[in-house]
């Protein structure tokens, strides 16, 4: 029986998605006729027009997933490393119920958060970032003077760095709980192994808890860059939409698929809604390649299926 109904709920997740993806292809087919395989090339966003593709928001959402989970994953890792190994216990449970009540926190108060208060306070962190590495393309601004106190700093408001750190900070206790829980089930033996051995604290969360909880950490980082490629109001709330590619992540305007089916939705024709149905045709595939790639990997890494001690 446990068998049997195992089996089918996991054949009606494949098939509800096989739909999903389905609906979104008939719904897109439209826009892809017309478009072809430009519709991957193209960065302008015009479908009335005939002119319109995902080359440049598909970047923009790449990017901003990017910031979002390199930043989501040092603070996943530190916080779940605090709250099983060094916080006392009287107040492990109230950080975990913190932790759990972030993730419950509505997208649009991040947005609102973000858009009128985090901008404005990381202003002069993107302009250092700006000012010692802009050598490096990603972190350079175009029209902003390097140590100029009176440059403008609406060069660097409205970006893909500040989008990216709102989203990081929604998908961070997603990812922290998943890590948290596995590094809790780290086996005590070889804990006190390790310490038998002679290893600090440090030591042994480096020995036994990290590679313990190794499958955990790839599978929170997965689970939240799929969460951070579709994150729709938070980003809408806070960038400027260009539809060029825009690599520079700390330079004012980008885009995302989400955030363009938002604003284009309600006001789109026929053709143009089934352009947008494309786009998220576009994010449902690269959000599926996500999942697949990161399944793939948890699978080789199982937690506690590799220990250093």
């Amino acid at each position: 029986m446990f068998r049997g109904v195992a089996r089918s709920g996991g054949a009606l997740v494949l098939v509800i998605m096989a739909l999903v993806g389905a609906f979104l292809a008939y719904r897109a087919l439209l826009a892809l006729r017309k478009a072809g395989p430009s519709f991957l090339t193209t960065q302008e966003w015009n479908p009335d027009s005939g002119a319109f593709g995902i080359a440049a928001v598909i970047v923009g959402t790449i990017l901003i997933a990017l910031v979002a989970i390199v930043v989501a994953t040092v603070l996943a890792v530190g916080v779940a490393l605090y709250i099983s190994e060094f916080a006392p216990r009287w107040l492990r449970g109230f950080l975990i119920a913190s932790v759990d009540l972030m993730a419950a926190v509505p997208s649009v108060v991040f947005g609102l958060w973000g858009a009128f208060f985090l901008q404005w306070e990381v202003l002069g962190l993107s302009r250092w970032i700006s000012d010692w590495f802009g050598w490096i393309p990603i972190f350079r601004v175009h029209g902003a003077t390097r140590h100029d106190p009176l440059a403008t700093e609406t060069v660097y408001t409205s970006s893909t760095f500040i989008a990216g750190l709102v989203v990081a900070l929604m998908v961070a206790p997603i990812a922290c709980s998943v890590m948290r829980e596995a590094f809790s089930q780290a086996p005590p033996g070889e804990r006190e192994g390790a310490y038998a051995l002679g290893a600090t604290r440090w030591g042994m969360i480096g020995s036994v808890v990290l590679p313990f909880g190794k499958g955990a950490i790839i599978g929170g980082t997965m689970l939240g860059l799929g969460r951070a490629l579709g994150e729709t109001i938070a980003v809408v709330m806070i960038i400027s939409p260009v539809f060029v590619i825009q690599p520079r992540i700390l330079e004012n305007g980008t885009s995302s698929v989400s955030s363009l089916i938002a604003t284009h939705y309600g006001e789109s024709s026929p053709f143009a809604l089934s352009a947008l149905f494309a786009a998220g045709l576009a994010l449902f595939v690269m959000t599926l390649i996500v999942n697949f790639i990161a399944a793939s990997i948890v699978a080789r890494s199982r937690s506690g299926a590799v220990s250093e001690v």
